[in-house]
């Protein structure tokens, strides 16, 4: 056994020791010749261990990322798959794998189309195949739902068993895809009759980049990351993450396998511990609770069902005075004469069914104010309440443009 654990280190020491080459500018195809003579097959685990040991001595994960592809093309044919699990029908894994089929099947159509319009003449007009294109990327958008599925359920699993580096990497290059996908679309919209001449010279330049980018990703979840992942997630943390993927949606593939593995105990997660209020999406202490209420930019009253005021925020920038006086009273009486009538119809309104909102907004002291009440309702749709939330949004008003770079403003 000794002499196994010794035999994995080296190999895996070897294989940092042949990333960092690609990091200091070794051609991929150079230091796969190597790979190939020095390890053979390289399995799949090996390669996630060693990038994450690799993030975890210093080399920054942006530098990874910015690798990503020249690593894909020198660990392409070289990851060994002979001992990877198979995930059955309606396995999350399936689906992602099922979706990745519908997205190969998009990219192989832009090809077919990119090259035909390469065979063209350059003054030839190619606007009916360049609508096509425009379809098949409008099309391969979907991805962003197989990518969130993947950074929002699976990768917060992996972090349990504190593998975080090479999901870093790869959430970082779905992102640029997206962006690729982005640019992609913009310039497919720019121009309904194009040339053959003109269309090529995007071709390459943006059209191109973003479809390889989608197929170097399917290439890495499916040597690397799937493989990996099954080896890791248990059956109850792979049944968590198949219940809760109908939240986010399916990318040009819908899941018709119903899976429920069997012998599988759902128990409560660690932070529904005692003495945390409990609910559908998470937990909190009453401290981080109350932190949150009265850290909102916005001020929070709620009324009961019976039209009395249960329950205000007092965050530092209030806009209306409350105190705990108003706690259990009628709301109509929390309001002047001129005013409760208003009051009475919109809980009128909310309590029948008629309405679920009521918006205001009014200048207040020389600021803008918006005042909007929200009917609360059960998954049965019975009334519960209304909460009321203003916002002073003078500030939101006059804002332009796009802020990107973080600054700090001063209070």
């Amino acid at each position: 056994m000794s002499e196994l654990i010794n035999n994995n280190q080296r190999r895996k020491e070897l294989l940092k020791h042949l990333i960092l080459q690609l990091h200091e500018g070794k051609a991929a195809d150079q230091v796969k010749q190597q790979l190939v003579r020095m390890m053979g097959k390289v399995p799949y685990g090996l390669v996630v261990e060693a990038e994450q040991e690799l993030i975890a001595e210093g080399l920054p994960a942006y530098e990874v990322l910015k690798l990503c592809d020249i690593h894909g093309e020198a660990l392409k044919g070289v990851v060994d798959l002979s001992e990877a699990q198979e995930a059955p029908p309606g396995h999350p894994v399936h689906t992602f794998q099922q979706e990745n089929r519908a997205l190969e099947a998009e990219l192989e159509s832009l090809r077919a189309l990119f090259k035909e319009i390469e065979e063209a003449d350059d003054s030839a007009d190619v606007s009916a195949q360049w609508m096509k294109i425009h379809q098949h990327f409008n099309h391969l958008m979907d991805v962003d739902k197989h990518y969130r599925r993947k950074e929002n359920l699976l990768f917060p699993y992996l972090e349990k068993y504190e593998i975080t580096g090479p999901p870093t990497v790869m959430w970082g290059k779905d992102d640029e895809i997206r962006e690729q996908l982005k640019n992609a679309l913009e310039a497919l919209s720019a121009t309904q009759t194009i040339t053959a001449g003109e269309a090529k010279m995007v071709i390459e330049l943006v059209l191109r980049p973003a479809v390889n980018g989608v197929d170097e990703m399917i290439y890495k979840e499916e040597e690397i990351l799937f493989p990996m992942c099954l080896d890791t997630l248990t059956a109850n943390e792979w049944y968590e993450i198949y219940r809760q993927s109908d939240e986010i949606g399916y990318c040009l593939y819908d899941p018709q396998d119903v899976w429920e593995p069997e012998g599988i105990e759902l128990k409560p997660r660690e932070e529904y511990a005692e003495g945390r209020v409990k609910l559908p999406t998470g937990s909190f202490t009453v401290e981080e609770l109350t932190a949150i209420f009265n850290t909102l930019p916005v001020d929070i009253t709620f009324v009961d069902k019976d039209d009395r005021v249960r329950f205000f925020n007092t965050n530092s920038e209030r806009i209306f005075d409350r105190n705990r006086a108003i706690l259990g009273r009628a709301v109509q009486l929390c309001h002047p004469p001129s005013s409760a009538h208003v009051v009475q119809r919109i809980l009128n309104d909310f309590r029948s069914g008629r309405h679920d909102r009521a918006a205001f907004w009014i200048n207040f002291q020389g600021r803008f104010i918006h005042i909007e009440y929200y009917a609360l309702r059960n998954e049965k749709g019975e009334y519960l309440g209304t909460l009321e939330v203003t916002q002073d949004i003078t500030k939101l008003r006059k804002l332009e443009g796009e802020k990107r770079l973080l600054s700090y403003e001063e209070n």
